[in-house]
C-alpha cells in the first residue's frame, strides 16, 4: 500500500480479512486497496460492512462516497458524505465532494448552499466558484424545463428562449422572441431592457434608448401579487430563485427562478474570472464557446485546461467531444483511443468514437463502439440514432430499425425518418415505410416554412 502497489495488496488483505473476520481494520484496508486500484464495485460492500460496526469512521465514509461518485451514483454518495461532514465539519474536500454529489444528483439548491460555504471558507478556490456557478446554471435549466412542460407556448418560455438566443449571439431570433413575449406581457420587468440590449448589439443605439425609456416608465412590481419579480428587480436573486415550499410552482415563479439562477451563475463566474488562471476558468470558457458553436475556440480552451491538469480524463473526454463538433473526427478518435488505452470506458466516450467513425464513412468499425455506448447507457438517444444509421449503411436494416425508431422523437430535420423509411422498405414493410416517408416530407415542409417565417418576421425593426 505504501508503495502504491494496490493490486498486489488486495490478495494479501483478502487473506488477512478471511483469517480474522471480526477485524474491521483489515477489512477497511482491503476496501481501501480495492478503491485505490479502481475496483469500486468490489470495495463498496466492504466499506459498508466496516460502517455497520463503526458508522462514523471517516476514511470509510469518504471513500464510500468517492466510490459511488466514480460509479456515477451521486444520489447514493450523498448520505455517506453528509455523515462524513458531520464527523469533520471543517473538511473542505468532503464538503466539495458532497456539493458535487448533490449537483450531479439534481439537488441544485442544496449543492449551491455547500458551494457557497466552500467559497466563504476559501474565497480563492476556483473549484468552489465554478461549482457554485454550474449549480445555479443547472437550477435555471431545470426551472426552464419544468416551465416548458406546464406551459410550453407561454410568454414566459418565449422570453427565456430569447435570452438563450442572445447568449448564442443570434440577435435577430432573440429580437423576434422578445417582441412576441412583449405582446403578451407588456408590463413584465426586464423585457424592454433586454430588447434594448439587442438593439445595442446590432448597432441601433437610438432604438435602444427608446426601449430603455419604456423600461424606466414601468410601474414598480406589486410585491404582494408578484413576489419573485419584485425580489429580482430589487437584486435579491436568492429570494427570486426560491420556489413555494408547497404546491405546484406557477409558470411565473419558474420564470423568475430561471432568471435568478442565470444571474447568480454570472456573479459566480465573474468572481472565478478574477482569480488566477485555473482549470475551471478554461473549462468555463470552453463550455461558453461550445454553446456559441465556436468549437475550434472550445478545443483551444480544453487544451489550455489540460496544460494545467495533464492526464485529467474528464478534460480529455470533453476535448474529444469538441474535436468531433469541430468536424475533426480523426483528432477526436485520437483522444478517445488515448482514454481507452488508459482504462477509461464511458458511454459518451464510446459514442464519440463510434460517431467519429461513422462520419469518416467507416460504419462497420463504428458499430462496436456504439453498441458498447448503449450497453453502458441504454437511454443515450444520440447513440441509438448513430447506431441505426451505421447498421443501415452496412446493410443490416432489420437491426437498424429499432434503434432508428427509438430516436424518432428527437429527429429535428427528418433524416432519421428518411433512413427508417428506407430500412422498412428494404425489409418488405412497404405500408409502414410509406407512412414514415410521409412524416419525413411533413417535417421537411414544416422546417422550410418555419425558416421562411423567421426570416420574414425576425428582421430587427424600430420600436
Amino acid at each position: 500500500m505504501a508503495s502504491r502497489r494496490y493490486e498486489d495488496a488486495i490478495p494479501i488483505y483478502r487473506q488477512l480479512a478471511q483469517a480474522a473476520p471480526g477485524n474491521p481494520g483489515l477489512l477497511l484496508n482491503l476496501a481501501l486497496a480495492e478503491h485505490m486500484a479502481g475496483h469500486e464495485r468490489e470495495s463498496i460492500p466492504h466499506f459498508e460492512a466496516v460502517l455497520k460496526s463503526q458508522p462514523n469512521l471517516l476514511p470509510a465514509l469518504v471513500s464510500l462516497g468517492a466510490a459511488r461518485l466514480s460509479l456515477d451514483q451521486p444520489e447514493l454518495a450523498v448520505t455517506p458524505l453528509r455523515t462524513a461532514l458531520r464527523v469533520d465539519p471543517k473538511n473542505a474536500d468532503v464538503r466539495g465532494m458532497l456539493a458535487d454529489a448533490l449537483n450531479s444528483a439534481g439537488h441544485f439548491e442544496q449543492a449551491a448552499e455547500e458551494y457557497r460555504k466552500l467559497a466563504e471558507i476559501s474565497p480563492d478556490d476556483a473549484r468552489a466558484w465554478y461549482g457554485l456557478g454550474t449549480s445555479y446554471q443547472s437550477m435555471a435549466r431545470d426551472a426552464f424545463d419544468r416551465l416548458q412542460k406546464i406551459d410550453p407556448q407561454s410568454a414566459w418560455v418565449l422570453a427565456l428562449v430569447a435570452d438563450t438566443r442572445v447568449q448564442r449571439r443570434q440577435y435577430r431570433s432573440a429580437f423576434f422572441f422578445y417582441r412576441e413575449a412583449l405582446k403578451r406581457l407588456p408590463d413584465l420587468h426586464g423585457l424592454h431592457a433586454a430588447l434594448a440590449e439587442v438593439y445595442r448589439k446590432t448597432g441601433h443605439a437610438d432604438w435602444a434608448a427608446v426601449e430603455d425609456g419604456k423600461e424606466q416608465q414601468l410601474a414598480p412590481a406589486d410585491c404582494r401579487a408578484h413576489p419573485a419579480e419584485c425580489a429580482f428587480v430589487a437584486g435579491h436573486d436568492l429570494d427570486a430563485a426560491s420556489l413555494p415550499a408547497k404546491g405546484q410552482p406557477t409558470a411565473e415563479a419558474l420564470y423568475w427562478r430561471a432568471r435568478a439562477g442565470n444571474e447568480l451563475a454570472l456573479q459566480a463566474f465573474y468572481r472565478l474570472g478574477e482569480l488566477p488562471a485555473s482549470v475551471q476558468m478554461h473549462e468555463l470558457k470552453a463550455q461558453i464557446a461550445r454553446d456559441q458553436d465556436q468549437h475550434l475556440e472550445s478545443v483551444k480552451e480544453w487544451r489550455a485546461a489540460l496544460e494545467l491538469a495533464p492526464g485529467d480524463a474528464h478534460l480529455h473526454e470533453e476535448l474529444a467531444a469538441s474535436l468531433f463538433l469541430a468536424a475533426d473526427y480523426r483528432g477526436a478518435l485520437e483522444e478517445t483511443n488515448k482514454l481507452f488505452a488508459g482504462g477509461v470506458n464511458s458511454a459518451t466516450l464510446n459514442f464519440t468514437a463510434g460517431n467519429s467513425l461513422l462520419q469518416l464513412e467507416e460504419p462497420d468499425k463504428a458499430v462496436p463502439y456504439l453498441q458498447r455506448a448503449l450497453a453502458l447507457d441504454s437511454g443515450l438517444i444520440p447513440a441509438h440514432a448513430a447506431l441505426g444509421l451505421a447498421l443501415a449503411r452496412i446493410g443490416k436494416s432489420a437491426e437498424a430499425i429499432p434503434h432508428l425508431q427509438r430516436a424518432l422523437p428527437f429527429d429535428d430535420d427528418g433524416n432519421l425518418h428518411y433512413q427508417l423509411a428506407r430500412a422498412l422498405q428494404s425489409t418488405g414493410q412497404a405500408a409502414r415505410a410509406a407512412e414514415v416517408m410521409a412524416e419525413y416530407q411533413r417535417i421537411v415542409k414544416k422546417n422550410e416554412a418555419e425558416k421562411q417565417r423567421v426570416a420574414e418576421e425576425a428582421q430587427i425593426a424600430a420600436p
